[in-house]
């Protein structure tokens, strides 16, 4: 069957709905549903002698006020998402702490009352008294240990590990040359239009718990709440509606308040509301990206890295509900796209009084990006050649896949790129920048970039042809702005042989679809897409077997286009797709002339029972898909940026992207996942920077003073693809919703450094840092 829909520029079915207003967020969804708000501790750090809720709850229009001592899981702690050998001291925070507080802004106590209004002054009256302890903000404090976040985690480390390729002491040992470098990244915050909200109803009658969650794992959410409130997960609901917005902070879970929203609903017999407003965004959503890089290096004459060590410490907060992932992924992916072979990598993840970590889009990657590329500047500095060349030199070559790392990856596998080209990409975006544009000031940034995409386990999806001939499908994995409904369209139109058009999907709503994963680390278009390819198939499948038993033709001659299951060669000898679907259901019954449509076709009965042995009735189908590992995009970025030497405003004069992500299913929609990467990213190295203070205080925790990029920051950004497809999947793809911010503070970092002669070293910078750095070099 000739493909029609893969790989066409589809507009987003999405886009009307929404750019009219049309769109359905959780905090639309009201019912009478109660308003709450948290009592958040205003310490980083400090013990908790006290709690008096009297005047709260007798303030008119409250309803309830819970501490940790009124629930009964207060004293149990939020689960560990994914536990590892090497993290022998994970600690998760509870609901509501009642004993320590480890970071400014953990809920303390939880208000429910008729408006949020009500629980705002309500939540006023609630007195905590507080005996502030000694804070560790820095990882560098953290790793000194003089005083420790956990009273029983040694040296504030909730873990440590050491991988090793080769021998990379002997090699360095015998190097023409040696340098060592530091390297620092720091917090950044996600900042989705949208922030977190959760709705609850509770049905006494039907035992139901119905929850919208503007999560990107409802699936998920559904399965938690049923262990934790001993119900059948057939009896909980877990609704994702349109989500304003994810970027990796949705994806963790528990949050107290997924947990205390239900929890009040069943207790209290209303619906329950709670909406995140800025600053709890800021000071109570995980955030990500600060880590400290001690790197020592081997090359020889010719620019080749001989041996590479890398020694770093990350910063997880005061908890670790994610487990290890971020310094897993960090610490494979800093050989990038080059050939390392003896690599050594240390991470020690280290506790601090900040919020919690856990994946923000791109997730231990800008960082690994970022030390590999300056490390390859540096080296081209030293030894007197083009940081082309050099990188050019240390590639890996197209005849070299697949290509094993050797270091442990996210999924439980060993890095493995599957598919690349990567001097391909190198030389058209060269092509792409073009000459250095004239005048002073004017630096030129390139950098090389893998992303492992599509981990598992699994997603599904569920297809169904209606009497109608129109087809909807769903899969349980949520959209945040992947266009999911457009895409998984596209997938299932090509298989059933319909319109795109014609093809309505639902993603993200328990009811639909109750098993799966989620929409995190670039993985939907290889899971969910593959799982949808694979449903549309079997219903394809299913057709033609139908249909074969009617147009008295073999199943293999058959194909489905224009609507219809048709005999190949002859398209006048066919069956509307509709009347198929009447035949797969014995009772056959349809508005609309259905019934008598499928009735011409359906003169000679088959001899034996309607339904066959193994057979189910509708044209319809669930299909799963399991990686068997993580396949490899790629890219490269290359810029030219222009600083003023006495503002140190900047300016991207030109900006490129070639990327690799394997078969492209909608170049359109991938287009405006890169274009957003991008924009992402330069936010993230030149302006968006969490600080805190000394004290564990976040002071810039508003969009008064963190600073995201207005549309005139952003330029025109040119985009190129190669396509080196998958042979991991039946559909040749790979993920690309992180590739667009990976490589951005790398090369951002690689230009102003071309332009201002000064080492760039960290991030995110901005024109005070930028002074600051410039009068350290006089």
């Amino acid at each position: 069957m000739t493909t029609r829909w893969f790989g066409a520029p589809v507009q987003r079915v999405e886009d009307d709905r929404l750019l009219r207003g049309h769109g359905r967020y959780t905090d639309d969804i009201d019912e009478g549903a109660l308003e709450c708000c948290f009592v958040r501790s205003p310490y980083a750090h400090a013990r908790i002698t006290g709690i008096d809720v009297r005047a709260a709850r007798q303030l008119a229009g409250v309803v309830a006020v819970y501490t940790a001592a009124d629930l009964p899981f207060g004293g149990v702690d939020l689960p560990l998402l994914i536990p590892h050998p090497n993290l022998t001291h994970g600690r998760t925070q509870r609901c509501l702490a009642s004993d320590v507080v480890r970071y400014a802004g953990e809920a303390v106590a939880f208000v429910i009352a008729e408006s949020r209004y009500l629980a705002e002054d309500a939540a006023e009256l609630v007195q905590v008294e507080y005996e502030p302890l000694p804070v560790v903000i820095t990882p560098e404090a953290a790793a000194r240990a003089e005083h420790l976040v956990h009273e029983d985690v040694p040296g504030n480390v909730a873990a440590e590990m050491l991988q090793e390729v080769g021998d990379v002491d002997s090699v360095l040992a015998r190097s023409p040359h040696r340098k060592k470098l530091l390297f620092r990244y720091e917090r950044g915050a996600a900042s989705p239009m949208e922030g977190r909200a959760v709705w609850a109803r509770w049905s006494d009658a039907e035992r139901k718990l119905t929850v919208y969650d503007s999560t990107q794992s409802p699936t998920s959410i559904r399965g938690g709440l049923a262990v934790l409130f001993g119900l059948p997960e057939s009896n909980v609901e877990v609704i994702a509606p349109d989500v304003g917005g994810g970027f990796g902070p949705k994806i963790m879970l528990f949050y107290p308040d997924e947990l205390l929203v239900p929890y009040a609903a069943m207790q209290l017999g209303r619906p329950v509301k709670w909406t995140e407003d800025r600053q709890e965004h800021f000071t109570a959503v995980n955030q990500e990206r600060g880590q400290v890089h001690e790197v020592e290096v081997g090359f020889d004459d010719e620019g080749r890295v001989l041996a590479l060590s890398d020694d770093f410490i990350h910063d997880g907060g005061a908890y670790t509900p994610y487990g290890l992932i971020l310094p897993i992924i960090t610490a494979g992916q800093v050989p990038g796209p080059y050939r390392i072979a003896n690599y050594r990598v240390r991470f020690r993840d280290v506790y601090t009084n900040a919020t919690p970590t856990s994946p923000y889009r791109g997730a231990g990657r800008p960082h690994a990006c970022f030390v590999m590329e300056r490390t390859l500047d540096a080296i081209a500095s030293e030894v007197g050649l083009d940081r082309i060349e050099v990188r050019r030199r240390n590639l890996i070559q197209p005849d070299q896949f697949p290509y094993e790392v050797g270091v442990a990856w996210q999924d439980g596998n060993t890095v493995v790129y599957d598919s690349g080209d990567y001097p391909e990409l190198l030389d058209r975006a060269l092509k792409m920048l073009g000459p250095k544009p004239p005048g002073d000031h004017v630096g030129m940034g390139l950098a090389i970039y893998v992303e492992g995409t599509g981990v598992g386990p699994y997603e599904g999806a569920h297809v169904q042809v209606l009497v109608s001939g129109k087809v909807v499908a769903a899969t349980g994995i949520p959209s945040q702005g992947q266009a999911h409904a457009t895409v998984w369209a596209q997938l299932v139109a090509d298989q059933l042989g319909v319109d795109v058009k014609d093809v309505e999907v639902t993603s993200g709503d328990t009811r639909r679809f109750p098993w799966g994963v989620g929409t995190f680390a670039s993985r939907g278009a290889v899971t969910a897409g593959n799982a949808m390819h694979l449903a549309a198939r079997m219903v394809a499948d299913k057709a033609k077997q139908i249909a074969a038993d009617h147009l008295e033709a073999d199943p293999a001659d058959l194909e489905l286009a224009g609507g219809s299951v048709r005999v190949k060669g002859s398209p006048d000898r066919g069956i509307p797709l509709a009347a198929v679907a009447v035949l797969s259901n014995p009772v056959r019954y349809a508005f609309g002339g259905g019934t008598e449509a499928a009735t011409q076709f359906a003169a000679k009965a088959r001899p034996g029972p309607p339904l066959r042995d193994g057979e189910q009735p509708g044209l319809e189908a669930t299909g799963y898909y399991s990686p068997p590992g993580s396949t490899w995009a790629s890219g490269c970025h290359a810029a030219y940026v222009r600083v003023d030497p006495k503002t140190f405003r900047l300016e991207i004069l030109k900006y490129v992207v070639v990327h690799d992500c394997g078969r492209v299913i909608n170049p359109l929609v991938l287009q405006g996942q890169i274009e957003g990467g991008v924009a992402q990213g330069i936010g993230g190295a030149f302006y968006e920077r969490l600080a805190y203070d000394d004290d564990g205080q976040l002071r810039n925790a508003s969009f008064m003073e963190f600073l995201i990029p207005y549309a005139t920051e952003i330029p025109p950004i040119e985009i190129d693809h190669i396509e080196t497809p998958s042979p991991l999947n039946p559909l040749g793809v790979k993920g690309a919703g992180e590739a667009g911010v990976i490589p951005v503070g790398a090369v951002i970092g690689s230009a102003i450094e071309d332009a201002l002669g000064v080492p760039i070293t960290e991030m995110p910078l901005s024109p005070l840092k930028l002074y600051e750095l410039s009068k350290t070099q006089l």
